[in-house]
């Protein structure tokens, strides 16, 4: 039988999209902190061939479905979100919120709004990224004075987290171009 050390060093500390593997605190590959991918790659000891740029499947009812790929009720065999899915959606949901913050708050707002940003990385699904967003938050104070203050903290704080795993940072002096008002035509 394999010590908890020797299952350490057999895990794989990559995935096959190059991202580090992370763990739960019981050593297992965390799910929503990892992608699919490689969540499927560290649980199988690394022993599924990297695959890249897979296409994900159509949702049922879209013109190119041919598949029947459903449970019982009609409903598709979705999978728990993974890392990338939680990020995008998070963000987009962050940023939103910003949008939509008074322009100019009550000390009540800010207070509630400093409060939903907290209490956002303390529940959030992947724990190492709460955890992240929340030192984030400790070394950076929510900025909530105005909605420019809040969507242009939110989105220094996605720059960080972009930088972190590799993607481009965004000009957060256009946050409201992307997040508010839309694109000039």
């Amino acid at each position: 039988m394999k010590t908890e050390v020797e299952k350490k060093k057999e895990s794989p500390s990559v995935g096959v999209s190059g991202r580090k593997i992370i763990y739960d605190k019981d050593g297992k590959p965390c799910r929503t902190c990892n992608t699919l991918q490689d969540f499927q790659f560290a649980t199988q000891g690394g022993s599924v061939a990297p695959t890249f740029n897979v296409k994900k499947p159509l949702k049922k009812n879209h013109p190119d479905t041919t598949s029947t790929d459903t449970v019982a009720g009609g409903y598709t065999k979705d999978q728990p979100p993974d890392v990338e899915q939680l990020g995008k959606s998070s963000w987009t949901l962050l940023h939103s919120v910003a949008a939509t913050y008074p322009e100019t708050p009550t000390s009540k707002q800010q207070a509630d709004m400093k409060q939903f940003i907290l209490l956002f990385g303390n529940f959030y699904p992947c724990w190492f990224c709460g955890k992240d967003f929340q030192e984030y938050i400790e070394a950076n104070e929510v900025q909530t004075a105005t909605q420019d203050d809040l969507g242009k903290w939110l989105c220094i704080a996605h720059n960080a987290v972009n930088k972190k795993i590799g993607k481009a940072e965004f000009d957060c002096n256009l946050w409201k171009q992307r997040w508010k008002d839309g694109w000039e035509k």
